[in-house]
């Protein structure tokens, strides 16, 4: 391979590792374009589980596709868990002679002849392997060493950005699922309401064909109490019960089934299952559990009075969960080159924060009115840090009166304002050192405003550019705080002024 023919090889491997976001797709460009650049019949991947003791298959462009997720070496078993564990390349023109080969007959590779494998690993720590395979014999150049080397370098990058990205994105999912169950919890909806929601959600969740809740009942015989999916009787769930541990049970129908415990004694078991075999991930069994714990505070607050220490903790869990979540999205902004791209990530972030901030107050206070004077204070503080600009002194100031909503409208609120502080900081004072974003908070009869004016630059025109920013705001305050939005210039055309009104809720307005 001559050096053009090296950088142009380089360059389409670089090209597709960059390509994907998820790790399956990331995986199955890598192997499939080394193997074809390369020239191989099979380019395979094998990554550590989270033991760190075996390699598992997790992608491959020659080998048996069943036996992805399956296949798996001890590391330094067989030539490629050699390669990982001693960090190192290894070749071998016969690779059924040598005595490190180990065959594995699920993945059907017996007709293929030689083998190439190298180690995957991120500043000295090995996180896998991946190899390549001829049907024919074939004597491996230091050329292809090298090159299968360098793309296994830029490899392990790009799967530990795009583990990153998955386990971002479950826990979005996560948080989405908490979250509506949190809100069941306090909604007004019955108990079985609220079972028959969650018994979906967590089948979805899952990816399972069904979910049954069964509850014990006075004579201590678990009962069916709401269900999801087509009836299934699964075997052995009272050992769930007897143990208070989980079970997987893997043959068809497969199960995997949690208890719910309530006040140290185990009430129930809330099982998901598929008509086929399966295998479930420790991820899925800790998902399950966590929702079988929010399960055990719906029915709590179902039957008990003591509700205001749950709620407490309801909104203490989402608040922490949402600060996972824009941390993960800082470190995956960290990894972000484009400015376009980083500034998205830094909107979203903002946004997550500012729905936590709305938890973290009510988590701390102990009942559902929001103080809105001291919602806004925070979500400035927060803003004014995380879009410092360097040389530039903006300060942010808040006064008003305190008034208290409760967690929905504050949280449309909060998204609002959010917007609207960001869009000042961001398009307000361009040219400027110095500046001033002054938020009023009043109330007036059976109303309240929010005010937010700045001394920057201002627009020109009537109304400034309708961005996604502002029609954010206007849905929010419009569909959910069902008030009004203006946004106008300051006096004499400098500056800009918004305005948001909205009625109260009838219960803060009556007496």
């Amino acid at each position: 391979m001559g050096k053009e023919a090296l950088i142009s090889a380089i360059r389409r491997i670089t090209n597709a590792i960059n390509s994907a976001l998820d790790l399956a797709t990331t995986l199955q460009l890598i192997t499939g374009t080394t193997a074809e650049v390369m020239g191989m019949d099979s380019c395979s991947i094998y990554l550590l589980d989270k033991s760190g003791e075996y390699l598992v298959l997790r992608a491959s462009t020659g080998l048996a596709p069943q036996a992805i997720g399956k296949a798996k070496l001890r590391l330094g078993e067989g030539l490629t868990g050699w390669a990982a564990l001693h960090a190192v390349p290894v070749a071998a023109k016969d690779a059924a002679s040598d005595p490190r080969f180990k065959l594995l007959p699920e993945t059907e590779e017996w007709h293929f002849k030689s083998l190439l494998a190298v180690p995957l690993s991120i500043q000295g720590r090995v996180i896998g392997a991946m190899n390549v395979q001829t049907s024919s014999y074939h004597d491996y150049t230091q050329e292809e060493i090298e090159l299968l080397s360098l793309v296994a370098d830029l490899a392990a990058g790009a799967i530990e950005k795009a583990m990153l990205y998955d386990n971002m994105q479950r826990q979005l999912e996560e948080l989405l699922a908490l979250a509506e169950v949190s809100k069941t919890i306090v909604s007004p909806l019955y108990l079985d309401d609220v079972l028959k929601v969650v018994a979906e959600m967590a089948a979805k969740m899952i990816k399972a064909t069904g979910c049954s809740l069964l509850l014990l009942d006075e004579k201590g015989e678990l009962v069916p109490r709401a269900s999801y999916g087509p009836p299934k009787t699964l075997p052995k769930l009272e050992e769930v019960i007897s143990k208070g541990e989980p079970l997987v049970f893997t043959e068809a129908p497969a199960f995997l089934a949690v208890p719910l415990t309530m006040r140290d004694k185990v009430r129930g078991v809330l099982a998901c299952y598929t008509e086929k075999p399966r295998l479930f991930s420790q991820e899925e069994l800790r998902f399950l559990s966590t929702l079988a714990n929010q399960i055990a505070l719906a029915i709590e607050n179902a039957t008990l009075v003591a509700g205001i220490t749950i709620i407490r903790e309801m909104h203490h869990r989402i608040k922490n969960n949402l600060q996972t979540v824009a941390m993960l999205l800082r470190m995956q902004m960290a990894e972000e080159e484009n400015h376009s791209a980083r500034r998205s990530f830094q909107e979203a972030i903002n946004r997550i924060l500012s729905i936590a901030t709305v938890h973290d107050i009510l988590s701390s206070q102990g009942f559902q009115q929001v103080d809105v004077l001291a919602l806004i204070e925070r979500l400035a503080s927060i803003l004014a840090e995380n879009m410092a600009v360097p040389g530039r002194n903006v300060g942010i100031r808040v006064q008003g009166q305190a008034i208290f909503l409760p967690a929905r409208p504050a949280t449309a609120l909060a998204l609002a304002v959010n917007e609207l502080i960001q869009n000042a900081l961001e398009h307000a004072f361009v040219g400027k050192d110095e500046g001033t974003i002054s938020i009023t908070v009043g109330q007036a009869g059976e109303k309240f405003s929010v005010e937010i004016t700045d001394d920057g630059v201002g627009f020109k025109g009537p109304e400034p550019k309708q961005t996604l920013g502002l029609q954010i705001v206007r849905t929010l305050i419009e569909d959910d705080l069902k008030g009004s939005f203006t946004i106008k210039s300051g006096e004499k055309g400098k500056g800009t002024q918004a305005l948001i009104e909205a009625p109260l809720p009838k219960t803060l307005t009556s007496g």
